[in-house]
């Protein structure tokens, strides 16, 4: 099986073994969906640390220190090869067919062309 990954509506993630990793807290769950929204791209960790703490006054002296802090919590919760390093940043290892937003966006292209 393979994992698969909810952000349209509350951000949920479900395991390869079929299990639910909680993606809990305001912090966790806005890396999770700017990790999924990128559908497997890797995204820039300081554009990461601008969406995680996008809406906090405060933010931390070091975000880089408290990303990297937050992804391990993410790897944890969802296993530790579902968040990827990358050059400069991170990407959550899946394809774009296993984020809902994609499929959605996929199906959607395909009824209007029906």
């Amino acid at each position: 099986m393979q994992p698969t990954y909810r952000v349209l509506g509350p951000g949920r993630a479900r395991r390869a073994d079929g299990t639910e990793g909680p993606v809990r807290g305001a912090r966790l769950a806005a890396l999770f969906a700017a990790l999924a929204t990128a559908g497997g791209r890797p995204v820039g960790a300081a554009a990461l640390a601008d969406r995680v703490w996008a809406d906090d006054t405060t933010a931390p002296e070091d975000p880089g220190a408290a990303l990297q802090a937050l992804v391990a919590r993410l790897r944890r919760a969802l296993g530790a090869g579902a968040v990827g390093s990358a050059p400069g940043g991170y990407r959550l290892a899946a394809a774009a067919e296993d984020v809902d937003l994609f499929r959605f966006e996929r199906l959607a292209a395909e009824g209007t062309a029906a």
